[in-house]
């Protein structure tokens, strides 16, 4: 019995030494890969239509969305409809009653710079747009200032009410610093904030425009003005591209 013992032991004991002799590789290589989900997200700005609930002044809506090109890149745009209807005054007179109405398309990129934990999909995005409106204004009430009265000057009531100006157009560029945050499985609320330049602003010479749909407000000597986006969006998964996962410390 012993000698079949010996004679295993013979047979075996070289591949156990050259078995031995390899390098033991200690280090655990990582071979976890994460694909990155690309698509399209589309939603819908929360604060217009709440705004549309509340205000009998005002109407709005508008759609957002983007298609992500590379892992930071998205191309990102947004198209509303919107209708104002505001007045001023200066000293308990009507100076003018008027209603903005026209629609808006803004169109650009936007570049993720929120570097996100394995797995995570949020973003802080800055990017720009280019946007075009195309709008139109109904004077419904308006005084002029008669200066013809030396010694007591005054407003007069507007002898054209409800005079219509068509055909305006604006077009401006967009600053947008925001963020989007996946609340549930591809559910993503968001806001933004977005100064904007304005480029063209064709207007009627009897009536500024004093509001632009999509851009807001038009500031008298300025260019420049501000406005917000919050959104609710959902994302679209079309395919996914491989990514390998980055060695995270302590995480």
């Amino acid at each position: 019995m012993s000698k079949y013992f010996i004679s295993i032991l013979i047979t075996v004991l070289p591949f156990v030494v050259q078995a031995q002799s390899q390098p033991i590789d200690l280090q655990q290589k990582d071979t976890v890969e994460y694909k990155d989900e690309y698509g399209l997200r589309v939603g819908a700005d929360i604060s217009k239509l709440v705004l549309s609930f509340i205000d009998e002044d005002y109407t709005g809506l508008e759609l957002v969305g983007d298609y992500r090109l590379t892992h930071k890149l998205y191309l990102a745009a947004e198209i509303g409809n919107e209708t104002k209807r505001q007045d001023e005054t200066l000293n308990n007179t009507l100076l003018y009653d008027y209603e903005t109405s026209g629609s808006y398309i803004k169109a650009g990129v936007d570049l993720n710079t929120y570097d996100n934990w394995f797995g995570m999909n949020n973003a802080i995005t800055i990017g720009g747009r280019y946007a075009v409106a195309s709008f139109n204004h109904t004077l419904y009430d308006y005084s002029l200032y008669e200066t013809n009265r030396f010694f007591n000057p005054d407003f007069l009531l507007g002898s054209e009410p409800n005079r219509e100006f068509s055909g305006l157009s604006a077009s401006w560029l967009e600053f947008v610093i925001g963020a989007k945050v996946e609340l549930f499985a591809n559910i993503f609320v968001g806001m933004s904030a977005r100064l904007g330049f304005l480029i063209t602003n064709s207007e009627d010479e009897q009536f500024p425009n004093l509001w632009i749909p999509g851009f807001n407000k038009v500031t008298d000597g300025s260019n420049f003005g501000i406005n917000y986006n919050y959104s609710i969006s959902y994302f679209i998964p079309l395919y996914k591209k491989s990514k390998k996962k980055k060695e995270e410390n302590g995480q």
